[in-house]
């Protein structure tokens, strides 16, 4: 049985979530229903139609778990949503708060061929718009390690990593005062009891609130080109 669009949309959501766990490949369908926007009933049903069709396992107390072939379904889902991400900023010009809706669309009904071909005229991307790493054809997904700019301490220089938002508004808020991912910048200062975070990039300072600060993840600058 095939996956349909609302499959791979749930097994993407699952290794997504797993993805960023530390070695535990189990998820909470409560987790999963969270990121979803869908009731616990909805869950339950979707997890037993993709458990009946050999794409994940559920074990009670533990959780679910991607199968080989769920994990296979999840990536090229993954891998085509993100680069229709990057088609349409790099290629196509669109800005990078307009592109998830528009790439959950496309990328129901594109090709493989179709995606390999953006691939090659973004220049083989490593992450997409919003940093999140791309899987290559054959399933490789590279790993990432960020974390988020409110929990770090000042004075070190960083890049970043991720934008763990998709609302347009912070988005294109983001993007105007150069926050995006691989930007490079020193970290001032972090005021105590969640008060404002101060930083340089580009020559400029820039302050932004705690709440903001949580929604970007960073890393070294050595670490944000990933390797195969």
């Amino acid at each position: 049985m095939s996956a349909s669009p609302a499959m791979q949309e749930y097994l993407a959501e699952a290794y997504r979530i797993a993805y960023y766990q530390d070695n535990n490949p189990y998820i909470s369908t409560s987790a999963l229903a969270d990121v979803m926007h869908v009731s616990a009933p909805a869950v339950t049903r979707m997890v037993q139609r993709l458990r009946d069709a050999g794409y994940l396992e559920h074990e009670p107390y533990r959780g679910i778990m991607l199968t080989p072939l769920g994990e296979q379904s999840a990536l090229q889902s993954i891998r085509r949503h993100r680069l229709v991400e990057v088609f349409l900023v790099n290629v196509m010009k669109f800005g990078w708060e307009e592109v998830h809706d528009a790439a959950d669309t496309l990328g129901e009904s594109v090709t493989d061929a179709v995606v390999d071909r953006m691939e090659m005229m973004a220049e083989f991307p490593r992450r997409c718009p919003h940093g999140e790493p791309i899987p290559s054809a054959d399933g490789d997904m590279p790993r990432v390690r960020d974390f988020p700019l409110n929990e770090q301490a000042p004075g070190g220089t960083f890049a970043i990593s991720r934008v763990n938002t998709h609302d347009a508004d912070k988005l294109k808020y983001l993007g105007e005062m150069g926050l995006k991912p691989g930007a490079q910048f020193v970290l001032n200062s972090r005021a105590p009891f969640n008060g404002p975070i101060q930083l340089s990039i580009h020559g400029e300072t820039l302050v932004i609130g705690h709440e903001l600060g949580g929604v970007l993840r960073v890393c070294s600058p050595e670490e944000f080109d990933l390797k195969r």
